[in-house]
């Protein structure tokens, strides 16, 4: 007898990607996060494509991924699509010491993240109505 199938973690016209271990601060992550949540995916990616900050990059690479998983895996249309979350959350802190004077040791805290993106499909026709 086979287990039991999970369920889906996200809705239907929903599809999910997660990146761990970022070696990036929670805090510094969090920016461009809010730099794309709600927005169109084609506006969320040309966004993070110009942004100046260095994770920028990675992050436009998951939400590719998303993308990606929303049209192989769900059968969704990625013209209607929007960035529904994008969320950070902690994850590893490498601890150092730095050398100090007299002897003594500063402690260096290097945290690492990780990144949700949840794009979901919306009905074009909602979205006219609604603005109207």
């Amino acid at each position: 007898m086979a287990k039991a199938k999970n369920p889906r973690r996200v809705g239907d016209n929903e599809a999910r990607a997660k990146l761990r271990m970022i070696r990036i601060s929670p805090q510094k992550l969090n920016l461009v996060a809010q730099l794309i949540r709600g927005k169109k995916v084609e506006t969320a990616l040309a966004d993070l494509e110009f942004s100046h900050k260095r994770i920028s990059g990675e992050v436009k690479k998951v939400l590719e991924s998303a993308i990606a998983n929303a049209e192989n895996n769900h059968g969704l249309d990625i013209d209607s699509l929007i960035v529904s979350e994008a969320y950070v959350g902690k994850n590893l802190v490498m601890k150092r010491f730095r050398a100090r004077a007299r002897g003594r040791g500063a402690r260096i805290l290097k945290p690492f993240s990780e990144l949700t993106i949840v794009v979901r499909e919306v009905d074009e026709t909602a979205e006219t109505s609604e603005a109207a």
